[in-house]
């Protein structure tokens, strides 16, 4: 499924099963199914997480920069010729590089600084910096698809939450979770658990084409349906909100 779908339909399921258990509504909640939603996709750089966290406006920067580091190193490094214009070189054509591998380069680069700058917030430097390092060389549904994923989201929140209730360790698991099984479904699938070549695939629908939308739409509006009914069906929506 694409990226938006990801999100509507875990978010509003998500949220949806935790109203219907009398769960209160937070804005932490909101926010952690929300981008729990899309999570499993930080392995693919072009995905809506990804492409959000480092726009293109971005990445347009970043090669302006390192140009402007190349030319830096070319005329300021003589003094250690002939290393200066490779290194030169070399800055010049990873500025070049499409903007599917820049992002995998930005998001190496932006976890080695959270990792090296980001003391004051050990250990979730370490946990984040890593993440991100990992996740730019992993293929695209790979172990973020798979169970390993699931329990070893779920239990990272839970251990850093677990003191202000359980609600934001479940609605982060089960909406990654329904990300997977949205996946499921396509004719690709997934495997939830390698090394096994087990493949959950459902094949119900093949993103990008028309058949695929229209089941996209549908799952879509019976994921509205279920809101509707578990928060607006008789006005009580404000007792679920804290």
């Amino acid at each position: 499924m694409m990226g938006r779908s990801h999100l509507v339909i875990g978010t509003g399921v998500t949220l949806s099963v935790l109203g219907a258990a009398g769960e209160n509504i937070t804005l932490p909640v909101v926010a952690v199914a929300a981008v729990s939603s899309l999570l499993p996709d930080i392995d693919e750089p072009n995905s809506l997480l990804v492409s959000r966290i480092i726009p293109t406006r971005f990445l347009q920067l970043f090669q302006l920069a390192v140009v402007g580091l190349a030319v830096l190193i070319h005329f300021y490094g003589k003094a250690y010729a002939p290393w200066n214009t490779i290194l030169a070189v070399f800055a010049a054509v990873v500025s070049f590089l499409p903007n599917r591998t820049l992002r995998s380069v930005v998001m190496v680069l932006l976890g080695i600084g959270i990792v090296v700058f980001g003391e004051r917030f050990i250990p979730w430097n370490l946990i984040v910096g890593c993440l991100l390092i990992v996740c730019s060389f992993l293929p695209h549904r790979g172990l973020t698809h798979t169970v390993y994923g699931v329990v070893g989201w779920s239990a990272l929140l839970y251990f850093a939450t677990f003191s202000y209730g359980h609600a934001l360790w479940v609605a982060g698991g089960l909406s990654y979770l329904l990300h997977l099984l949205a996946d499921s479904l396509t004719n690709r699938g997934i495997r939830p658990l390698p090394p096994f070549e087990w493949r959950l695939r459902l094949r119900l629908m093949s993103t990008g084409n028309w058949s695929g939308a229209i089941v996209e739409n549908v799952f879509i509006g019976l994921t509205f349906v279920l809101v509707w009914f578990v928060f607006f069906r008789h006005g009580n929506l404000a007792s679920f909100i804290s």
